[in-house]
């Protein structure tokens, strides 16, 4: 049999990234191809072959591309490297360390520069844990190394189907992630090299076990979020909103204070500006979980709006493909990205320069399934060794013109996620951050956090369906004030406006740049939510309004007040004493 020749061509075309190319050989859709130019090569992939002529998206610029520059298939897809050594870093959307980039090329990023993403000089402790004739399959553990806090499992490479035998394995020993640490023979008598590090195609769900219905709840530290809007370990959420409503700050919050244990932070298409405040302050943080630096556990994807368009794609798929290898070791994993908006717009731009027939707003007609095909990538998923890892997906999206529910990327998403963070431009504007809308925003996880909440507090269900309707109601009030004023309202409707705007102002609202409030712990949310439900049930009677307003503004900066100081402290317990007996007192002099 004949060895295959891997395919080479000419470039007969080109328009901006888009290169078509007159090919002999063999070439697979989603391969990656290499442009030869003048000192060096572009990377680019196959997104579509006709006949002979393959079109390629390359990744980079593609000035100096000329007719008949020579083209090379590798014949594999676009993959990335998985193993030791991939938390702490910062890549860009092909999986280069910018670091490394940056020392090579200096302050402005060249293109054409290539780095392998994984030191393949650093030694790591290989410990094995399977011995020479165990049976073993794709995903299952052959030995571990110790990778910030977590024992990091070096597994059966997942590109490995069927049942194979561990011929040999090294012994404990300090190794390089290229080394050969085991030597596995197939049913046929075919051995195969197996080193710490190895290669998966991203465009490719990477998973090996039973995937499950999400069980447990994830918590943030943000208290609209934990309380109205709660997401579940494996599941999915999005949160869209306009231009400057904080999409950004509440991902990194998130990525901040999340009760899990690895976090993948993608950055597509994102200003420069922010990406370098995420780079700039997040070496700086401190895990409030393990107290050790908060980049031991957190791998950053970059691909800022300045990079070219054709590697947004990949960017989210890197950061997924990461996600997925970090849950198939058992771990939690969560991964961000902002903004899936930017990866659409990349899809439209290929879209119409392949001359596809345009969906709706010009995006392609397959927008919908490709975004439910990358959230399905999410889950809870049952190993082989019966441990359970999970992979939480939330991604911003920046609607065109901040028209959250007329945008086709946003209702694409709306309809697949399970959690629907809306933030509000109403809400921004008058100063009230988070800016979640928790009326337009939902969940499908309720039952999930108060099944976990349970243990903490058995009535948490009960005080969401209170809380939701006193701030429906107070909505439909405050609107209808604006109209007929406070006077043309009663007095019943006017005190749940009153509880509306004291649950919104006191404990909705949260501080950012205060590093108590920050961060609420999920104890201290529940002690605050059960202080604002002993509120709902007070049933108040004033015969004046004003004085009304004046007790409640009263009350709910106290309340706001227990936010700013630990929980177990001595002034957090005495400031808690004098809510209480702010409703006590409400209670006997108010006659409630």
């Amino acid at each position: 049999m004949k060895e295959n020749v891997k395919a080479s061509g000419r470039v007969v075309f080109a328009l901006g990234n888009l290169l078509k190319v007159a090919f002999e050989g063999r070439v697979t859709q989603g391969e990656v191809a290499v442009v030869r130019i003048r000192g060096g090569f572009l990377k680019a992939e196959v997104i579509e072959v006709e006949g002979s002529i393959a079109k390629i998206q390359v990744f980079e610029d593609t000035s100096g591309v000329q007719l008949d520059t020579p083209v090379e298939f590798s014949d594999e897809l676009l993959e990335i490297e998985l193993g030791p050594g991939l938390l702490g870093e910062i890549f860009d959307g092909l999986q280069n360390p910018l670091e490394k980039v940056a020392l090579r090329t200096g302050l402005f990023l060249e293109r054409g520069v290539y780095i392998p993403a994984l030191d393949r000089e650093k030694v790591w402790l290989f410990n094995p844990s399977a011995n020479p004739g165990d049976t073993v399959r794709r995903g299952d553990t052959l030995g571990t190394t110790r990778e910030s806090h977590f024992d990091h499992r070096i597994m059966v490479p997942f590109k490995l189907y069927g049942t194979y035998t561990v011929e040999s394995i090294e012994k404990a020993g300090s190794y390089t992630i290229d080394k050969t640490v085991a030597i596995l023979k197939n049913e046929v008598g075919e051995r195969f090299e197996v080193q710490m590090l190895q290669k998966w195609p991203i465009k490719f769900p990477l998973i090996e076990g039973n995937k499950m219905r999400p069980e447990e709840m994830m918590t943030t530290g943000m208290r609209i979020i934990d309380t109205m809007i709660p997401i579940a370990k494996g599941g999915t959420g999005c949160n869209p909103g306009p231009f400057g409503a904080g999409k950004t700050v509440t991902q990194q919050i998130v990525a901040k204070y999340s009760n899990v244990d690895i976090v993948v932070l993608t950055a597509c298409g994102e200003r420069a500006g922010e990406v370098v405040e995420v780079l700039k302050t997040f070496p700086e943080l401190q895990d409030v979980f393990t107290n050790e630096p908060l980049m031991h556990r957190t791998t950053i994807i970059c691909n800022t709006s300045s990079m070219p368009v054709a590697a947004r794609e990949s960017s989210v798929y890197v950061g997924m493909t990461i996600g997925e290898y970090y849950r198939q070791m058992g771990l939690d994993v969560l991964v961000l990205a902002d903004s899936t908006s930017r990866w659409a717009q990349a899809m439209r731009e290929m879209s119409g320069r392949l001359e596809e027939i345009p969906g709706e707003e010009a995006f392609p007609a397959y927008l919908a399934s490709r975004i439910a095909a990358f959230y399905e990538r999410a889950g809870l998923v049952l190993l082989r060794d019966g441990k359970k890892g999970s992979l939480t997906v939330i991604v911003a999206v920046s609607p065109s013109g901040g028209n959250i529910m007329g945008d086709p990327v946003s209702r694409a998403t709306m309809s697949i996620v399970g959690a629907f963070i809306c933030l509000s431009r109403e809400y921004s504007d008058a100063r009230r951050y988070p800016a979640i809308d928790p009326l337009k925003s939902w969940s499908k996880y309720r039952s999930i956090a108060a099944r976990t909440l349970s243990e903490k507090e058995s009535d948490w269900g009960e005080w969401i369906k209170k809380a939701d309707s006193i701030l429906a109601r107070g909505e439909e009030v405050g609107r209808r004030m604006e109209v007929v004023g406070q006077e043309g309202t009663s007095m019943d409707d006017y005190l749940t406006y009153l509880l509306s705007e004291l649950f919104s102002f006191s404990y909705l609202q949260q501080n950012g740049f205060d590093k108590e409030d920050v961060y609420a712990s999920i104890d201290k949310q529940v002690e605050m939510f059960k202080l604002i439900n002993t509120v709902f049930a007070v049933p108040f009677q004033f015969e004046d309004k004003d004085k009304a307003k004046t007790f409640f503004l009263e009350l709910q900066n106290k309340i706001k007040n227990l936010n700013y100081v630990p929980q177990s402290s001595e002034p957090y317990m005495k400031m808690y004493e004098e809510v209480m007996h702010t409703i006590d007192r409400a209670r006997v002099e108010i006659g409630g």
